[in-house]
């Protein structure tokens, strides 16, 4: 995997529309004066358009399951622009829009 480092700013949906926000940065790095977010911090998902016909519900929250390989934060992978994640209730993905574009990872 190599892409773009993931920070504060950038833009990450999940499938149905729904605006996905971290919930911690890692305040050691910065990209484009905002922090980076690592790959064990989670994310809240609002305004998911996913009607909740029993048993699913619409998406609450998401995790990410990859990160960057060589670079990590405080040893913690860092989230790059093509890490994958979950959403939490439905099992869907996320979609990451735009980032920065000045520093990659691997």
């Amino acid at each position: 995997m190599s892409g773009y480092l993931l920070h504060m700013g950038a833009t990450v949906s999940c499938q149905h529309g729904g605006t996905a926000t971290p919930v911690t940065s890692s305040i050691r790095v910065k990209v484009d004066s905002q922090a980076i977010v690592t790959q064990t911090t989670s994310y809240t998902v609002a305004g998911c358009s996913l009607t909740p016909p029993p048993p699913k519900a619409f998406c609450a929250t998401a995790q990410f399951m990859s990160g960057a390989t060589k670079v990590t934060s405080d040893n913690t992978p860092v989230l790059l622009s093509d890490s994958q994640a979950t959403c939490a209730t439905t099992g869907t993905g996320v979609q990451i829009a735009s980032t920065q574009t000045r520093v990659k990872g691997t």
